[in-house]
């Protein structure tokens, strides 16, 4: 037991409290979010008239998640979870209306100042599954993370299956057909605001601090500062930002620019729609038994299983023929579920290992290491495809899924050090 402000709190109650809040919000967050994949990519080539800018739109929104994980930890160190998170899907749901009047005035800039902006809502959906592990216990930490990352699935399968009816829906409001998901995906963000404001009550890391007995602030130092000095301290918090970072970067790179390599070969865009979503649900739909692994056969391991399924797909990527194939269907489900792997891993790692000072300052950085790391991939994927074609970017992606892999590897003996010391 523990007060807040006056009043008894039963921590079990609250944490129970905060994971279905942090449901209710992903689900329909993620909605936002990946209703607009599908059409991105597209989108930006038209405006921008050039298939090697197509990828514009998907790294800009990953450089916008970079720079709002930043912010929005700087937020939460302050104010807790439910102001940061609340902020992050606000700034994406304009970032939403932005998208579609850029389709409408025939506006690149607009349109990549728009998805600038949709990625907070993502550094936000992000920080979200840190915030499941507030007040978890240890031995559960990777469960608990992994159910908000399952509940992602819900309006991320959806999303991709809802491009079809976007366009009707857009044909109603008289704007673009690729405008159609943004402007439902904008609805969703808004409603995923409204949860977290209403429900994410007390917020739990304020209360993780204060059953700690630390201040609702960290007192010193800036926010870089100490990140920076938690990884020094611990190199194998560094290395889970590492495979973290690695896993994230194989994924985008090679998922934003599938659309464009269908579409060579003929595919509908209901037909892209449904790859994707198949996509997303290899990234989320097994989140659940990915963090009962975690938590029973350990970090690293499953953090290296995630590099060995990312090589695979990434294998079958490069043989896949333009248009739909069984390789494309494979390799994109694989896609996700190397990521899940690894990225429930790392980032039960992360959770693990960051100071309770520093904690929103090292998840934030970890973050936004993902996401400037993955923003590289994006821009150069579609310069890659532009000139060698999607099978060698297929190939050449494949050094950062070996990258996960031998960060995982360093980990394990670095942890495996630190218990024998500790022993």
């Amino acid at each position: 037991m523990s007060t807040l402000r006056g009043a008894a709190v039963d921590v079990a109650a609250v944490q129970a409290a905060t994971i279905r809040s942090l449901v209710l919000s992903q689900a329909v967050g993620a909605l936002g979010i990946t209703i607009g994949i599908a059409t991105a990519s597209l989108l930006a080539r038209d405006l921008s008239g050039s298939e090697s800018m197509a990828g514009l739109a998907g790294t800009f929104q990953v450089l916008g998640a970079a720079g709002a994980s930043y912010l929005l930890a700087r937020v939460m160190s302050a104010r807790g979870r439910r102001v940061g998170l609340a902020t992050g899907l606000l700034l994406g749901a304009l970032g939403a209306l932005l998208a579609v009047v850029a389709g409408v005035i025939e506006s690149m800039l607009l349109l990549l100042i728009g998805a600038i902006l949709i990625g907070a809502t993502t550094a936000a959906n992000n920080a979200s599954r840190y915030a499941a592990t507030d007040l978890a216990a240890p031995e559960r930490r990777a469960r608990a993370l992994s159910v908000v990352v399952w509940a992602t699935t819900i309006g991320a399968v959806v999303g991709p299956n809802l491009t079809g009816p976007a366009g009707s829906f857009a044909d109603l409001l008289g704007i673009p057909v690729l405008t159609g998901p943004f402007a439902l995906g904008g609805i969703g963000m808004l409603l995923a605001a409204i949860v977290v404001l209403i429900r994410l009550r007390p917020d739990p890391l304020l209360l993780a601090r204060e059953l700690a007995e630390r201040p609702a602030a960290p007192p010193t130092g800036t926010s870089w500062g100490r990140a920076r000095a938690a990884l020094r301290a611990e190199p194998a918090l560094a290395l889970a930002v590492v495979g973290l970072a690695g896993a994230h970067a194989a994924m985008v790179g090679v998922m934003t620019m599938t659309p464009i390599h269908m579409e060579h070969g003929g595919a509908e865009l209901d037909l892209i729609g449904f790859v994707i979503s198949v996509h997303v649900l290899g990234m989320f739909a097994f989140s659940p038994v990915v963090g009962l692994l975690v938590d029973r056969a350990g970090r690293p391991p499953v953090l290296a299983a995630g590099g060995v399924v990312l090589l695979v797909s990434l294998v079958l990527c490069s043989r896949a023929p333009e248009g739909t194939s069984w390789q494309i269907f494979a390799a994109l489900f694989l896609l996700g579920l190397g990521w899940s792997l690894a990225t429930v891993s790392a980032s039960t790692m992360v959770a693990d290992l960051a100071p309770l000072d520093a904690r929103t300052d090292v998840q934030g950085l970890a973050d936004v290491t993902m996401g400037v790391t993955a923003a590289g991939a994006g821009g150069l994927a579609g310069l890659m495809v532009g000139l060698l074609g999607y099978p060698v970017l297929a190939l050449v992606t494949t050094a950062l899924a070996a990258g996960v892999v031998a960060a995982a590897f360093a980990a394990r003996r670095r942890l495996l050090g630190w218990r024998a010391r500790a022993d």
